[in-house]
């Protein structure tokens, strides 16, 4: 019998490197979709769902999972290879069918289709709007059934966006909502990269 080898660990590196070429490869079988926001963010979306995101592919619904929103929605094959790679009941071929009719795959991430997607995303500013909304049920959740020395409610929101969900007037009044109401626990990462739809 031959003996088992041990079964190295991939790398950051290449767990990032996994997410761009499941993405660059379902964006060019489809001949539709966004591949610059996984091939942008694939690093720092690794490291968040590696090491932050408390989540549970096995429960996707436990009712204290830190929540991710892919505002940028167009970049929707960022988030179904994260939860692909990370165990969700997203198989390889549900890649394969990204952007196809009935896929649980869309173009844009569609709430109850898709294993692990919190909320519909796609007009720009909206995800982010829904996140804080989310960021504010948390808060008013925590502090109606936390009690010292037992916390029930305790997770964060974290969201990506990029520059056009910046653009939209509905991420600025959101944003303000939720500097005024002192939302801690809403994290945002802004892809800055300068580029959108119309140009640079």
């Amino acid at each position: 019998m031959a003996e088992a080898q041990p079964v190295e660990t991939p790398t950051r590196r290449e767990k990032a490197n996994a997410i761009r070429a499941l993405s660059m490869d379902a964006v060019q079988k489809a001949k539709s979709g966004h591949p610059g926001a996984p091939m942008g963010m694939a690093d720092i979306a690794e490291v968040l769902w590696g090491d932050y995101l408390r989540h549970n592919p096995s429960n996707p619904k436990w009712p204290d999972r830190d929540r991710f929103v892919l505002s940028n929605g167009h970049g929707s094959m960022l988030l179904y290879s994260l939860l692909h790679l990370s165990g969700y009941d997203l198989g390889i071929e549900d890649l394969k069918s990204f952007r196809q009719l009935h896929s649980r795959t869309a173009g844009h991430p569609e709430y109850g289709d898709t294993p692990g997607v919190e909320t519909t995303t796609g007009p720009l500013g909206q995800g982010i709007s829904n996140a804080v909304g989310m960021a504010i049920a948390e808060k008013t959740m925590a502090g109606q059934f936390n009690r010292a020395g037992h916390t029930v409610v305790d997770h964060n929101t974290w969201v990506f966006l990029g520059d056009g969900c910046m653009m939209e007037g509905i991420s600025h009044e959101s944003c303000s909502l939720a500097g005024t109401l002192g939302l801690g626990k809403l994290i945002a990462f802004w892809d800055d990269n300068g580029i959108s739809i119309d140009g640079e």
